[in-house]
C-alpha cells in the first residue's frame, strides 16, 4: 500500500507527470496530443477536440449560455473563448437558502493553443443545442495530398 514510507525518485508530482505522459503515449501514439492543447482539465467550459486530415474540431459545451455572449478569438496561434453564464438561481434574499451549488455560472475564459498551420481565414464557428462547433481548417500547404506518379 502507499503510505508515508512511499518513496518516489522526484518526488510525487514527478510520479504523477509520469504517469500522464504515459497515458498520453497510449492515448495519443502518433503525436496528437501535441496538434492542440487544452489545459484545465474539469474547467469550463467542458472542451472536447478532435482532428481530421484537413481541419481541427473543437466542441464547447455552453449549456445555458447566449451564443451572442460568447467571445471566440484567435491570435497568434491562440484560441480564445470567453463568455458569461447567467446564474439562474433566484436570489438568497427571496426566501431561499442555497444549501449546494454546484453549476458554476459568471465569466468564463478558456484558452487553447492551436497548431501553427491553421489557416485563420478559414475559421468557422456555429452554435446549437448548447455546443458550441469552432472548426479550424488547416492551410493547403500543410494539407496532405497524393502524388500522381508518372
Amino acid at each position: 500500500m502507499y503510505g508515508p514510507s512511499m518513496n518516489f525518485p522526484g518526488g510525487i508530482f514527478g510520479e504523477l507527470e509520469r504517469i500522464s505522459r504515459e497515458l498520453d503515449a497510449m492515448f495519443f501514439p502518433s503525436g496528437t496530443s501535441q496538434d492542440i492543447r487544452a489545459a484545465a482539465t474539469g474547467a469550463f467550459p467542458a472542451v472536447n477536440i478532435g482532428t481530421t486530415p484537413t481541419s481541427t474540431e473543437v466542441y464547447v459545451f455552453v449549456p445555458g449560455v447566449d451564443p451572442a455572449s460568447l467571445d471566440v478569438v484567435l491570435a497568434k496561434g491562440v484560441l480564445t473563448i470567453s463568455g458569461e453564464r447567467p446564474d439562474d438561481l433566484p436570489a438568497e434574499s427571496d426566501g431561499l437558502s442555497v444549501v449546494r451549488r454546484q453549476r458554476f455560472h459568471g465569466k468564463f475564459r478558456r484558452v487553447l493553443t492551436v497548431p501553427e498551420v491553421v489557416d485563420a481565414e478559414q475559421v468557422t464557428a456555429s452554435y446549437r443545442d448548447g455546443v458550441l462547433a469552432v472548426s479550424l481548417k488547416r492551410s493547403e500547404d500543410s494539407q496532405p495530398r497524393r502524388i500522381a506518379i508518372s
